[in-house]
């Protein structure tokens, strides 16, 4: 509470900028961390998560919905620590009060004021484009925290609303079904009827009730104020509502202070956002829970991202996800823990790790970040992955797990059926099942994993670039993929020929090499036979494959674009024979893997959410 209460203080004492509609703030004078010295190699950029130091004096201007909400205090939080560690510059200079024009005043006061990157959250998706595109257009980089705008940003750090919102409805159902009530009028205060992130949050929420008997009502709008969300609340309250729903902090907490004003602790009220207003309301009873999102999250990668564009890294128009937790009573006892902080363990837990195999750099890259985590956390994770790419070895390891006593699984699942009854009787016997770069088509705690399909396009992007670059308009490219079943390389495919659409180029028939380096190079050698102007290679094996092929071909007009990280893949790269490879982060899905188990068998609420552990571009 001291700690929200003296950065609400710096925000309300901040200096002026020249216009007084937006208030600045600059980081504290203290010294900086010491940013940890990198080794990468010449031909590596640096992810998000693992930002370089800024060279030069790098300002930044952080521009939220306003200045004063709880939430976008936070976020500066994480943006100040950030900007600390990599010694940046970033000045909070959001309006007192959500206002359009205000924020669309602030934008341009930050290219007057001539900061090189914008982190902004954006009222809505059209306010501020127009402002948006014209700080574009005079080379400031944009980057997106909480709400985007209909304006291309390096990166987008963000809540998927509309998956928490679902959860919320879903959190709110189960209460009133064990309150033996199925049907009933449910009220919904929302923001507005333009901020994306909220209406993304109804929507999902809307989508829990379907084929359910309960009648939603039309969406009243308070502006995220919460004295004018409770006089809504109290009108539903007067036409007989079971249940409310808060979409942001204002609209959550007038709606407790509603039910709690009524007297009637039968109405289920369900929120969004985390304050101290709002678990004192959840701690007396009169709001079920809330979902709480991760503004500090936001705060720090929205500022790694964008130094990491100003370093001169593509970053490829990434959406990450920062994760949401379902808060009920019992206070920050009780809380989910959000995807950057983990929960100790209370008993020595036993967590099976199953990937696609043991040998790939990428699966053990991935076991490295979760005995990290498990050692952290004081829990046992033991890698159990069959020795090659197997679905019969693979269901084989979940069984094993089952009959040793293993109280969750963490798995990258070979396809999205074919280990999905194993995990099934696994699920059923009690074990928590956490997915990996790969899930199947069983429910699960929680997914860390690539949007693959979005690195796809990237990868289909650069690949033009680079052709168009050499005067290359058309021409066959030929795609080396793992197999037809697998889900990650299969979205990275379709994403990959998602940029093709409407180019004049030929899309081949895919080859499979089922992952083998020496399989996938006959099936790129084979490529180059038939005159190819590209070849995309979609994880390790195929890449290294593709790459080894272009090289044993002498022919250095072939582009070369693939997936994941390598010894072998970079040195390809530096020696010109890939053009670039799009880079996961295994270590985090496995660091993230492991915390999302702890807290589940912790007993907490993950609502199964998916998060994006983001890929980035490395080029030589």
């Amino acid at each position: 509470m001291k700690r929200r209460l003296l950065a609400l203080m710096s925000c309300v004492v901040m200096a002026a900028v020249s216009v007084a509609g937006c208030s600045g703030s600059k980081p504290a004078e203290s010294p900086a961390a010491a940013p940890a010295e990198t080794t990468a190699a010449a031909a590596e950029t640096t992810t998000a998560a693992e930002a370089a130091p800024a060279s030069g004096d790098t300002k930044i201007a952080l521009i939220t919905m306003d200045s004063i909400d709880q939430h976008w205090v936070t976020l500066n939080e994480g943006a100040q620590k950030a900007a600390g560690e990599l010694g940046v510059t970033v000045t909070f200079m959001s309006p007192n009060t959500k206002d359009d024009a205000q924020q669309i005043e602030c934008v341009n006061n930050a290219v007057a004021g001539g900061y090189k990157a914008i982190i902004v959250a954006a009222n809505g998706p059209d306010a501020i484009s127009s402002a948006l595109k014209e700080a574009a257009s005079s080379g400031v980089k944009i980057v997106y925290v909480d709400s985007p705008a209909n304006v291309d940003a390096e990166a987008t750090f963000s809540t998927d609303n509309e998956a928490a919102g679902k959860t919320a409805g879903e959190e709110m159902i189960k209460a009133l079904e064990a309150a033996g009530v199925t049907s009933g009028k449910i009220g919904i205060v929302n923001v507005n009827a333009a901020t994306d992130s909220t209406v993304k949050r109804e929507a999902g929420f809307r989508a829990a009730f379907e084929g359910k008997g309960y009648e939603l009502m039309e969406t009243q709008y308070g502006e995220g104020d919460a004295a004018k969300s409770q006089t809504i609340a109290e009108n539903y309250i007067t036409q007989g509502v079971v249940g409310i729903f808060g979409c942001n902090e204002g609209s959550t907490t007038g709606t407790g202070n509603a039910i709690k004003a009524s007297g009637n602790s039968a109405i289920i009220g369900v929120g969004f956002d985390k304050s101290d207003a709002i678990m004192n309301l959840i701690n007396d009873g009169y709001l079920l829970c809330t979902m709480a999102q991760n503004p500090d999250v936001m705060g720090e990668e929205g500022v790694r991202a964008a130094v990491a564009a100003l370093n001169g890294e593509s970053l490829g128009g990434k959406v990450t996800d920062t994760g949401v937790s379902v808060i009920s009573a019992g206070g920050s006892a009780a809380a989910s823990a959000p995807a950057g902080e983990a929960v100790k363990a209370t008993k020595e837990w036993k967590i099976a790790l199953i990937t696609m195999d043991s040998i790939d750099q990428h699966w053990v890259t991935l076991n490295e970040g979760a005995q990290k985590m498990a050692a952290e956390l004081g829990v046992t994770v033991t890698f159990m992955s069959p020795n090659t790419k197997d679905d019969a070895q693979q269901i084989e390891c979940v069984n094993n797990a089952v009959a040793g006593n293993y109280e969750a699984i963490i798995v990258a699942a070979n396809g999205p059926d074919a280990i999905s009854s194993a995990l099934k009787e696994a699920a059923s016997s009690g074990v928590k099942i956490v997915y990996v770069d790969s899930p199947a088509n069983v429910d699960a705690e929680a997914t860390f994993s690539t949007d693959n399909e979005a690195a796809g396009k990237t990868a289909g992007e650069e690949m033009i670039k680079a052709l168009e670059a050499a005067g290359v308009t058309s021409g066959k490219i030929g795609i080396v993929n793992v197999n037809a079943a697998t889900d990650s390389t299969v979205k990275r495919e379709a994403g990959f020929r998602s940029a093709f659409e409407g180019k004049g180029y030929e899309l081949m028939e895919t080859q499979y090499g089922e992952g083998d380096a020496a399989k996938s190079q006959t099936i790129a050698e084979n490529y180059i036979t038939q005159g190819v102007v590209g070849i995309f290679g979609c994880n390790e094996g195929s890449t290294t494959g593709t790459g080894n092929a272009i090289k044993a071909s002498g022919n250095d007009g072939i582009i070369g674009v693939g997936f994941d990280k390598s010894d072998a893949i970079m040195n390809l790269i530096s020696d010109g024979y890939l053009l670039c490879t799009m880079a996961q982060n295994p270590d985090v899905m496995g660091e993230e893997g492991v915390k999302a188990a702890v807290a589940a068998l912790e007993g907490q609420s993950l609502g199964g959410k998916v998060q994006d552990t983001g890929v980035s571009v490395l080029k030589k």
